[in-house]
């Protein structure tokens, strides 16, 4: 709590009401008494942070979601930096994915300026079953967002539990023939992995074990994103 009397009882209303309620689920959920968890409901409806359905049921309202939406994403703002960091470090291309259902999205990137090099374009889906990036994004995972995806995977369950005794990923020709890969995980302020930090090229440069020559910068990335 704020300490903010009025400001924490209506960041509670509004958590009350994230699935509906009513003004009598309202006063059980919040514990707050009938008046007052009415009148402050009201003072959210009218903000349009509140909204009623068919039913008379508060819920989220537009507002909250054209706020949200207007805030910039902290995550990628303090990424590009780091990912133009690390391209610049490694000499390879270095990339952000977040994970979307069973694929893998590339949020942000940092390409190299010339030679051959691994382009993943922003905005690029590529799969949950192959690639270091996948593995960092599924090795955290519990068992059943993980099970239905190994049969498809061109890693095993083994190689995300060694993922996660060591807290980095490679790949050699996983994704693609001729490309490998380093990933790391990046964390909220849980230690929930929520995105993975990686850097891409050609095997010719990076070679067969290319964690032992990067790993070690890419976890260091990857730890100044977490718990933003």
């Amino acid at each position: 709590m704020s300490g903010v009397g009025v400001l924490d009882k209506a960041v509670v209303i509004l958590a009350a009401c994230v699935d509906g309620a009513s003004l009598a689920e309202l006063v059980e959920r919040t514990k707050l008494p009938r008046a007052t968890a009415h009148r402050l409901a009201q003072a959210l409806e009218i903000h349009r942070m509140l909204v009623r359905d068919t039913q008379g049921r508060w819920r989220p309202g537009p507002r909250l979601g054209e706020l949200a939406n207007a805030a910039p994403d902290v995550l990628l703002t303090a990424a590009e930096p780091l990912l133009a960091a690390l391209r610049d470090a490694t000499g390879e291309s270095a990339q952000l994915y977040l994970r979307r259902a069973d694929e893998r999205i590339c949020v942000a990137a940092a390409e190299r300026a010339s030679g051959l090099r691994d382009t993943v374009p922003v905005g690029s889906v590529l799969p949950m079953t192959a690639g270091s990036g996948a593995q960092i994004l599924l090795a955290w995972e519990p068992p059943e967002a993980v099970m239905p995806l190994l049969p498809r995977s061109k890693f095993t369950g083994r190689t995300l539990a060694e993922v996660r005794r060591r807290g980095w990923a490679q790949s050699v020709a996983e994704r693609e023939a001729g490309v490998a890969s380093v990933s790391a995980p990046i964390r909220d302020r849980t230690g929930r992995v929520i995105a993975a930090i990686s850097i891409s090229g050609p095997i010719e440069r990076l070679g067969r074990r290319p964690g032992e020559r990067h790993a070690m910068a890419i976890v260091r990335a990857g730890q100044r994103l977490s718990g933003l």
